[in-house]
């Protein structure tokens, strides 16, 4: 008998596949942030949101990924959770298409605001859960954000706003994979503790394991974990989680693979999904 947790590896797996899947139709984009968010993602659409598949549903939670350029993480997760048909994913970066480099929400289901434009996504979330707040005051908003992303000063006016407001209906994960595009977080902007900073905005804030499911299911169902205060979860990550040749690099934040590294990484992918399937 396979418990919840092995179905969601299973479906993180099948979801860092799917971000492969998109680079063999376009093979170049940010792999390293979407492969150390998945198992977030993943949990987040399989075990929290309410209802699973109520893209319409006016009393929906809401997922906003505020580190847009993480969209093949998220396009992933909506392929495998059967909210975007998968054959969508072959058109990954091409001219019009659906799943371009950052979300658009008005070119697919299932995305709730364009972000890409680092440090968004909180502030948007404020307002969203201030709306919800009087309208379906069970609706909650899960946020992604990067670690690269924090030195942007609206995230802090949004941690201030939803502090203030005691907007307990707000989940932040924070993908603490400690490196961005143009080298490690603590060269380019150091941020620590992001736990503390978060807890002196009046937050309730602690540190899991982002790779781990069963420390991520317990932290979505703890949630909010203090009445009256917005939950922030820093999980610490591995870069490009999956694609053992570039995990815990910097190129693998944008990654341009040759073909034989594709097809490397898809082969220890196809393997992974193997293995776990034949557990169950």
């Amino acid at each position: 008998m396979t418990s919840e947790l092995d179905d969601l590896r299973l479906h993180a797996a099948r979801a860092r596949r799917n971000v492969l899947r998109m680079l063999v139709a376009n093979p170049s984009g940010h792999l390293g942030g979407s492969m150390s968010a998945i198992d977030m993602i993943t949990a987040i659409y399989f075990h929290a949101m309410r209802p699973a598949d109520g893209v319409d549903d006016p009393g929906r939670d809401r997922f906003l990924l505020s580190a847009g350029h993480k969209a093949m993480g998220q396009y992933a997760v909506l392929a495998e959770r059967g909210i975007i048909d998968a054959s969508v994913l072959d058109q990954y970066g091409a001219l019009s298409s659906p799943v371009p480099g950052h979300p658009n929400m008005s070119l697919l289901q299932g995305i709730e605001a364009n972000t890409g434009a680092l440090g968004h996504g909180l502030p948007i979330a404020c307002g969203m859960a201030l709306g919800l707040r009087h309208e379906h005051p069970d609706a909650r908003i899960f946020v992604m954000m990067g670690d690269g992303e924090l030195p942007e000063g609206s995230n802090w006016e949004g941690a201030a706003i939803a502090a203030h407001h005691k907007l307990d209906n707000i989940i932040v994960f924070v993908d603490l994979n400690g490196m961005q595009i143009s080298g490690t977080t603590a060269e380019v902007m150091d941020m620590a503790s992001v736990v503390e900073k978060f807890r002196a905005f009046g937050w309730s804030a602690s540190e899991i394991d982002g790779h781990d499911m069963a420390e991520i299911t317990a932290a979505l169902d703890s949630a909010p974990t203090q009445p009256g205060k917005p939950t922030v979860f820093v999980a610490r990550t591995t870069k490009g989680r999956g694609v053992s040749s570039i995990e815990g690099t910097v190129p693998s934040h944008y990654w341009k693979p040759k073909a034989d590294e594709l097809a490397e990484a898809v082969t220890e992918s196809d393997a992974l999904i193997t293995t776990l399937e034949a557990a169950r």
